[in-house]
């Protein structure tokens, strides 16, 4: 498995930061802008590792060589079931420069957004 979805399961949130670019793109499933760099990406990862329950990887695309690689995901939040996958782009020097997160069904999206929203209001 790619590095970043190790890090992601084995819960270590600071390591799987280490592996984004200072400058890395974050594209949100509910948000329309995306987010820039690792400061902006820091709370969200830190929030929605608690807010993800069962969280487990079930696929992975993507050779260990590719630039590009898809790690097919299925979580829940409260009582919405979710399946989405992260879209990870590494760079030259092997960060990920680029992160895009889908998820469905659309009552699994919108119930992470209201939670999320809440999640990172309390905290900003």
């Amino acid at each position: 498995m790619h590095p970043f979805g190790t890090a992601i399961v084995a819960g270590d949130i600071d390591a799987a930061l280490a592996l984004l670019a200072d400058d890395v793109i974050f594209h949100s499933p509910v948000v329309h802008r995306p987010y820039q760099g690792r400061e902006a990406v820091t709370p969200i990862l830190h929030a929605v590792s608690e807010v993800f329950e069962d969280f487990r990887y079930v696929d992975e695309i993507g050779g260990p060589d590719a630039a590009s690689h898809v790690l097919v995901f299925r979580t829940r939040v409260g009582d919405r079931e979710i399946e989405g996958i992260d879209l990870l782009h590494t760079g030259a020097d092997g960060l990920v420069d680029e992160l895009t997160v889908m998820v469905r069904p659309l009552s699994g999206a919108m119930a992470l957004a209201e939670v999320m929203r809440a999640r990172l209001t309390a905290g900003a």
